[in-house]
Parts: structure tokens; sequence; C-alpha cells
């Protein structure tokens, strides 16, 4: 691996193709907030503003204000999306919605446990960037709210029957890992701490399961076992190769050398076992017994999923010199680069069928706004970066 080329490569790529594109195109000046509907050429398609989406561009944009350069119209694009998430993405007592129209109307409840992690992200980082108290204290009282809903996320909008089958889900716990460090400025250290502790345990020792060869499960029943139902069966390999970097991040932090192998080892499982090995390219969806999945887009292809994965292996190989994570890094970065990036227009594709055609050319939508893609090209540069000190 050419390791100045590879560093330009995805540091030109973040800087001089997908930040401006967001930058340039998604900025509503009229009703604040942002677009994140948009096709081919960028163009929007559609007006509705996901909280989430929003919450992730507010939170993109302050974090590399306060990690990259400090570019005014950077912040600005943060501040003025933050701002329209003050005012409209909440019900007045940060229950943060799921949608809201162009103008800021509510669209969807606030059912959406993600809407409420990504706004404490937001605020959290624009509060670092601002120096502002009401930005912190809202990133803290979201906070507050995320862990009171733990053991019911979706609160009086779940729609399954209460005691039938009462499954806990990996998607919290593993989103919690990262969300800890991000807010780590504005946490008292104790508590830090055993929020900390407890997401480990609940990602390494709760869905990390030995007895299906070190497989992730998506869901398990509320006592901690497995449950032999589509859900129960559910695997999810790039979800479960992103929560290993934010493993890595708190091994790391926390100077815990056997956690961070853990981890490398776990992504290298999930990767080997979540690989097409007819077309390349991560499954979506799998089935832990090789049942079918409920899921009809099993087998689709898609952006994050494989930028998550080129995040942790660079991480992998940063930490621990494992020639296996390199060499999946450079496999994975080929089909990424080769099926993901649009040759002609900026950022990248979202959505591929199993040979890895696009199947949908839009850069942006209802799942994909501006994180995974700028994320994940900053992350790699940043990892490059303390590799080629060493």
């Amino acid at each position: 691996m050419n390791i100045e080329e590879k560093i330009l490569q995805y540091k030109n790529e973040l800087l001089d193709n997908v930040l401006p594109f967001w930058q340039s195109k998604s900025q509503d000046y009229e009703f604040g907030g942002y677009f994140t509907c948009f096709d081919r050429e960028g163009n929007v398609f559609d007006t509705d503003k996901f909280v989430w989406l929003q919450s992730r561009q507010v939170w993109m944009f302050s974090m590399l204000y306060n990690n990259v350069e400090k570019k005014q119209e950077w912040l600005d694009c943060a501040i003025q999306g933050g701002e329209f998430l003050k005012k409209y993405g909440h019900d007045g007592n940060l229950n943060w919605y799921f949608s809201l129209t162009r103008e800021g109307e509510p669209l969807t409840e606030p059912y959406n446990i993600f809407s409420y992690t990504f706004a404490t992200m937001a605020f959290g980082q624009l509060s670092k960037a601002t120096g502002n108290a009401e930005y912190a204290e809202i990133a803290k009282r979201t906070f507050d709210i995320v862990l009171s809903r733990r053991s019911n996320p979706k609160g009086k909008w779940n729609k399954a029957y209460a005691g039938t089958r009462n499954l806990k889900s990996f998607s919290l716990p593993m989103i919690l890992c990262n969300l800890a460090l991000e807010i780590e400025h504005l946490l008292d250290p104790e508590f830090l701490k055993k929020t900390i502790d407890e997401c480990i345990h609940e990602v390494m020792e709760v869905f990390l399961r030995p007895e299906l060869g070190g497989l992730i499960v998506e869901n398990v029943n509320e006592d901690g076992s497995l449950s032999d139902t589509f859900d129960g069966r559910l695997v999810n390999p790039g979800h479960s190769i992103e929560a290993m970097w934010f493993i890595m991040d708190l091994g790391e932090r926390l100077n815990r050398p056997e956690l961070i192998n853990h981890a490398v080892e776990t992504t290298l499982r999930m990767l080997n076992y979540g690989w097409d090995k007819q077309y390349g390219g991560i499954f979506y969806f799998m089935d832990r017994k090789g049942l079918p999945p409920q899921q009809l887009e099993w087998d689709q292809k898609l952006w994050w999923v494989h930028i998550e994965t080129l995040i942790s292996l660079i991480k992998g190989y940063q930490l621990t010199g494992s020639p296996e994570c390199l060499a999946w890094f450079e496999k994975v970065h080929d089909y990424t680069w080769k099926h993901f990036r649009d040759p002609e227009h900026p950022e990248w594709w979202g959505y591929l069928n199993r040979q890895g055609e696009v199947l949908l050319d839009l850069k942006g939508g209802k799942w994909k706004g501006c994180f995974h893609v700028p994320r994940g090209l900053y992350q790699v540069w940043k990892t490059m970066e303390k590799i080629d000190k060493i």
C-alpha cells in the first residue's frame, strides 16, 4: 500500500468532492436546515427533512470545524442547521421527531431513538465549536432521555405486544459506545465510565455470541438468550463491523489492548462471514442459520456497510499491525471505490444490487445524508496519517 497516495486519495475526496457537494447543495437558505434527497446530478427531488440526517450534518460540519480547519463557512453551515433543529426538531421537551416538512412542521412522531442519539452528537460537537452553553444543555438533556429509554427505545410507539416476545436490540448499546466519547467533554467522569462499561459489556458479551462462532446478532431475548425467530436470527455484518471501530476507540481510550484485539478479531470474523464470495461486496442482511431472511433487500450492497468496514480495517491495522486487516482493507477499498464512487458527478452512490450494479442513482435520500461517506473519508485519512508517522 502506498500510504501517501492513499492519504491524499481520501483527504482530497472529502475536501474537494464530497464536502463541497453538501455545503453548496443541501443548505435551505429560505427555511433553514438541509435538503438530503438528491438525484445523481445533485438536484433536490424531495424537500422533507429527516431529523437524524439533519443532526448528522450539524455534527459533520461541527466536527470538521473542530478537528480539521476553523473554516467559518463550515461553522455557519452547522449553526444554521442546529438552530433549525432547536426550533423545529422536537416537541418542546426534547422528544425529537423523525421527520419534518421543509418548513419545519412535524410529520412523524418521535418514535425513533436515533433521532435522539444524533441530536446528542450534533449539539455536543456544536457546543464544542461555539462554546454555546445552550447547545451543551440540549446535548446533555437529550442524552439523559436516551439512557432513560434504553429498555424501550420506541416508547409508546412500540408496535410489539408487551410481554410475548421481549427482544432487545444491538443498535442502541452499539451507538452509545460512540456517543459516550462524542460528548465526553459534557459528562461527569464516573458517569461516563459506568456508561462505557455497560455498553462494552452489552456489545462484546451479550450480542457477540461465542456459541455461534463469535458472530454478533442484532436481537436477543431480554434475558440475553438467543431467539430462534426472524429477528433473533438476524445478522447485519456492516452494523457489527462498524461497532468494532467504536470498540477499538474505547480500547485505545481506556488503554485496554485485549479489547482492541477482540474487536479486530471480530471485525475479520464478521467480514469473512458477510463477504459475497460470488460477486464481492458485503451482504446487507443474513440469517445466522442460513435460512431465508425476511428482508427482501438482504443481498444488496450498501455504501455505509463498506465505508464503515474500511474504517474498522484501517484502525485494526494501525492499532495491531494485523496483516489480515491490511489485506482485507485493500480488497474492500478496491471494491468500494470502484462501485460506489460516481466518476462523473460529486458524492457517492448508496445502493447496489448483488452484482455491484447501481440500483438507485440517488446521492441522498431518507436514509443517506451527509454522514457515512464524509465521516469514513475523514476517519481513514486521519488513521493513515497515524500509520505514516510510525
